[in-house]
């Protein structure tokens, strides 16, 4: 750890580059970190629950930014899923 920092001091221009990617793997953790704990579509655990889609909730928005949203059932897709319940 000593030796990096040396190294930045001796060859100043690196430091913006370390920045700028330290900048981006922190940005990285974080959005994984918040889609893992706050999205329903994101599992860990498949084994668990082999058919996580039937969890999700379709009036939710499921993506970061989602204009004009508007949801409505399938008339078929639901007979179907009657029939197989």
């Amino acid at each position: 750890m000593v030796g990096f920092f040396q190294i930045l001091m001796k060859k100043k221009e690196l430091i913006p580059l370390v920045g700028f990617i330290a900048f981006a793997a922190t940005g990285a953790t974080s959005a994984a970190t918040y889609f893992l704990f706050t999205k329903s579509d994101v599992i860990l655990n498949k084994s668990n629950n082999p058919e996580p889609w039937e969890r999700v909730d379709p009036t939710k928005p499921q993506k970061l930014i989602t204009i004009n949203q508007q949801w409505k059932p399938v008339e078929e897709l639901q007979m179907v899923r009657n029939l197989t319940k």
